[in-house]
């Protein structure tokens, strides 16, 4: 089996624009976040919808078509990796973020004329 052993594929919505910064190296990146839902139904038969949000980050190409293209509400396709990041806050504290590097990025929202 040769499969990928870091892999994510999401599909969902963005909650925000895009924070887009570029590096004094040159290099751009992009911070956004995307919801996913799940719906199921309950013991009672009741539709319910469970949403998750995924926090994203992309380099390069990639933050640049997030960009120029992504606004918020917008349907988005993503396959990443997933990352884990730690700081120490300003009161000493470790914190701890997972979130998705996005190898590709494909639009599924009809282009706005």
């Amino acid at each position: 089996m040769n499969a990928l052993r870091n892999s994510v594929r999401l599909l969902g919505n963005l909650g925000e624009d895009p924070k887009v910064k570029r590096l004094e190296s040159g290099k751009v990146v992009a911070n956004f976040n995307i919801a996913t839902n799940e719906i199921y139904r309950d013991s009672n038969g009741n539709k319910q919808t469970e949403t998750t949000w995924h926090r994203l980050v992309a380099w390069g190409k990639n933050a640049e078509v997030a960009e120029k293209y992504l606004k918020k509400g917008k349907e988005i396709a993503i396959e990443g990796k997933l990352t884990n990041r730690q700081w120490e806050d300003k009161n000493g504290e470790k914190q701890y973020m997972t979130e998705v590097v996005v190898n590709s990025l494909l639009m599924l929202d009809k282009a706005s004329n």
